[in-house]
């Protein structure tokens, strides 16, 4: 095992070079509120609302009716299709209704409501990485029981980690990026998994090891989370067989947790437009999702329920908190304290990247990492400044760390012009926000840019109307 500290990495030269990517910004991190808040369990929730479609993939079809009881981890949706995922209720309870409630992305999806029949507060399995073994397992048993759990990526788009993992001989994996980076800013709740969850990270490192076959590892963490280095570092000193899984200490900036970004970073390798990390002989995963693999294969424990963190200026008493999967937004916050100044905005996600609401009775999904909410004052700031038109100076070209025009992108969509939307590759767009975040005519170039995609793919019938 190897740390390799200070944002540089050497890779057989005799020079340290940098280790980031081209492009990118450097917004306030505001995580001083979470960060040193330990993870807590989160709401006896009532009731809670699990959405059939929480992953990249086909959604997910109810498998009880109405008035049946389900016991907490009972699978309740499923498809027949490779790429998607099970879900299964936290809670033990009654389905009481099946039909749509608000979705981050979607508007409106069909969800399963259960009602709590009592309240049993989940505990956790214990889980030490001394009394571990990976040998026990057979890559198959590994991949199964992932599926099984409704295991997906909890850093990002939520695609589903059966379909990363499982070896494929058309794109064999070769290295496996851990992704600890983090870079939105104020969520805390991978930092808090590093800290504290350690031991199921490496554990979970090892069975995606075994059941995707890579060689070589490298865990990417920001070098302004040195505490997340040691802990990492502690628990890989104390484990067998980490020879080959080295600690990469990557320049703080956003997008660094970007899985392009990081592998340009790591590896100064290029995923191609419109590819995928496997396509280069590359899998990445969410330091959350290996944790989730360790507690499905050796605990046989589905993914129920996720660390969210709850912050912004607003909220009474902000922190990290393990909350059942469909637990709405509403109770969280409330159980949080509620908000304690005038809020203007509530994000599922951080202010970067994230997804504004409406409706407080959106629930948690797997992917939902946080809730940031806003204050009036600091959403204001934005609104203060008046649009103006783009004076071609080219700053969003150079945060933009997929090389694409974004000014050319967003004056496509809003002139429905889809075709030139496309030849200037808004596919290939991550809705990172950094162009936004940057233009000094204060256009929205991300918000028209996220709005051309989803255009775009209910155009072909990619997505529901």
């Amino acid at each position: 095992m190897k740390v390799e500290s200070k944002g540089r990495f050497r890779r057989g030269s005799a020079s340290p070079r940098l280790i980031t990517f081209r492009g990118g910004t450097h917004p306030p991190q505001s995580k001083e509120l979470t960060r040193d808040r330990e993870i807590r369990p989160g709401p006896e929730v009532k009731e809670v609302a699990i959405m059939l479609s929480q992953h990249i993939g086909a959604a997910c079809q109810p498998i009880v009716r109405e008035g049946n009881m389900v016991q907490a981890g009972q699978k309740i949706g499923d498809s027949d299709a490779f790429v998607s995922a099970p879900v299964h209720s936290p809670i033990t309870g009654k389905v009481k209704e099946i039909g749509l409630r608000s979705h981050a992305v979607l508007g409106r999806s069909p969800a399963i409501v259960v009602e709590a029949y009592a309240y049993n507060p989940v505990k956790r399995p214990s889980f030490k990485i001394e009394d571990f073994d990976e040998s026990k397992y057979s890559s198959g048993q590994i991949c199964e029981a992932v599926r099984q759990a409704g295991i997906v990526g909890m850093g990002g788009a939520g695609f589903p980690t059966r379909v990363k993992i499982e070896p494929s001989p058309e794109t064999p994996k070769k290295t496996l990026i851990i992704n600890g980076c983090e870079c939105e800013p104020y969520i805390t709740c991978d930092y808090r998994i590093m800290l504290e969850w350690t031991d199921q990270i490496i554990a979970g490192i090892k069975l995606a090891r075994k059941a995707c076959g890579c060689s070589e590892i490298f865990i990417g963490i920001e070098d302004n989370k040195p505490e997340a280095i040691e802990a990492l570092d502690s628990a890989l000193k104390r484990t067998p067989n980490c020879e080959n899984i080295k600690i990469v200490s990557v320049k703080t900036k956003y997008p660094q947790g970007g899985e392009r970004q990081l592998i340009k970073a790591i590896l100064k390798k290029n995923v191609p437009t419109g590819g995928i990390p496997p396509m280069i002989g590359v899998l990445v995963a969410n330091v959350a999702t290996v944790a989730a693999i360790a507690e499905a294969v050796v605990c046989n424990w589905p993914l129920t329920h996720r660390v969210v963190t709850v912050t912004g200026d607003a909220i009474a008493n902000p922190g990290n908190y393990y909350v059942p999967i469909g637990t709405s937004v509403e109770d969280l916050i409330g159980f949080c304290g509620g908000v304690t100044k005038k809020s203007a905005k509530v994000i599922i996600g951080g202010p970067m990247m994230g997804i504004a609401i409406a409706d407080l009775k959106t629930p948690i999904t797997k992917t939902a990492g946080a809730i940031t909410i806003l204050t009036k004052e600091q959403v204001g700031k934005k609104l203060e400044r008046l649009q103006t038109p783009c004076i071609h100076c080219g700053k969003c070209l150079e945060v933009c760390p997929e090389n694409l025009v974004p000014t050319k992108i967003a004056h496509a969509v809003k002139n429905n012009l889809w075709e030139v939307a496309e030849n200037y590759y808004i596919s290939a767009c991550n809705e990172c926000g950094c162009c936004s975040y940057v233009c000094p005519a204060n256009i929205e170039l991300t918000g028209y840019i996220r709005t051309g995609k989803i255009f775009l793919a209910r155009q072909k019938k990619l997505m529901p109307a």
